[in-house]
């Protein structure tokens, strides 16, 4: 994994405000371009793509991402997947370019295929349909047989973070996530939050009073938090449903003088790169995002070389990774 030292070295940046930026810390005035260097370096250092044996291609493909460049900012694991998605590109020899989500079909000549990168909705679907290329999703996997995609199995990585607190001791279990919404500010349940309350249920253990779901950033985890924590009862754990959000528990609970985990244990999801530097480091749901992308980009080669015409869907597992964040709760 990178350290604080070699992102600055990288970046020509003091470690400090290296580890202020990996921090979400407010007070700092940096340029979001600066910012963004640093994400990127994070991510880069942990990650060498294999070059052996690959071939070669010519293909062209579009870009397309569900989100802005100015939100990965604030929800890094698009970054990150961008990032595998590119050096995967890079290495097996595809040209590329971004295609917007709204673009008219002619945005897409010249070009072979188009990987759609993020929540795709119906309504988004047709938009990237109309630009008559063979389609691979990452993320997300619409319906259709002749559409590829790669997925992770979000109800089943959420049950590795659930049953972790569950071990542990935990009963009081509160939840922080987000609300997905399509092109035109639909919103749409996240299955990691109907997963939380459909396994604590039939424990007995839901209790929606110790919800909270809004946006994926580090802004709304840092509300959130505080709000769980304000009163006697509270949950002696919670799970958030990003590690951005989790990076702003972590300020609510020191501004509470709340102690992580003698306090409150917390389990993130992502296991972006920010999480090992974390005090104490977070215990997380690691997704293989470098695999997702090598996978995205096999799926579109092997499509384009045999001119298949029905879709595949790969599912790529998950790993909880357990740091200092989570411990049996204290009486």
């Amino acid at each position: 994994m990178a350290t604080i030292k070699q992102i600055a070295e990288l970046c020509g940046i003091s470690p400090s405000a290296v580890s202020r930026v990996l921090n979400y810390d407010e007070t700092l005035r940096v340029a979001d371009s600066t910012r963004k260097r640093i994400f990127e370096a994070a991510e880069s250092l942990a990650y060498e793509p294999r070059t052996k044996n690959r071939r070669q291609s010519a293909w062209k493909v579009g870009l397309c991402y569900s989100y802005s460049l100015e939100e990965e900012l604030q929800d890094t694991y698009y970054l990150s997947m961008r990032l595998a998605l590119e050096q995967h590109l890079k290495v097996r020899g595809f040209k590329s370019r971004r295609i917007a989500k709204d673009a008219r079909p002619e945005a897409a000549l010249g070009l072979d295929a188009v990987v759609c990168l993020g929540l795709f909705f119906p309504q988004d679907i047709e938009v990237v349909r109309r630009f008559h290329k063979p389609l691979c999703f990452l993320d997300s996997s619409p319906p259709g047989d002749d559409v590829d995609s790669v997925v992770i199995e979000y109800g089943q990585a959420t049950l590795q973070a659930l049953d972790c607190l569950l071990a542990l001791g935990h009963r009081k279990i509160g939840f922080i996530g987000g609300i997905d919404t399509d092109l035109h500010g639909r919103p749409r349940d996240d299955v990691r939050h109907a997963t939380f309350a459909e396994h604590l249920g039939g424990r007995g253990l839901f209790r929606p009073d110790w919800v909270k779901r809004g946006a994926y950033t580090p802004a709304a985890g840092h509300r959130h938090m505080g709000e769980l924590m304000a009163g006697a009862d509270r949950p002696t754990a919670v799970f958030v449903a990003n590690d951005d959000l989790a990076i702003g528990c972590y300020k609510a609970c020191s501004e509470k003088g709340l102690r992580i985990p003698a306090d409150v244990s917390l389990v993130g999801f992502n296991d972006i790169a920010q999480a090992q530097f974390l005090v104490p480091p977070l215990t997380s749901v690691h997704l293989y995002i470098q695999y997702m992308g090598e996978a995205a980009v096999e799926l579109v080669d092997e499509r384009l070389r045999t001119a298949r015409t029905i879709g595949k869907r790969v599912i790529i597992p998950t790993r909880l990774m357990q740091r200092e964040s989570a411990s049996p709760p204290h009486p």
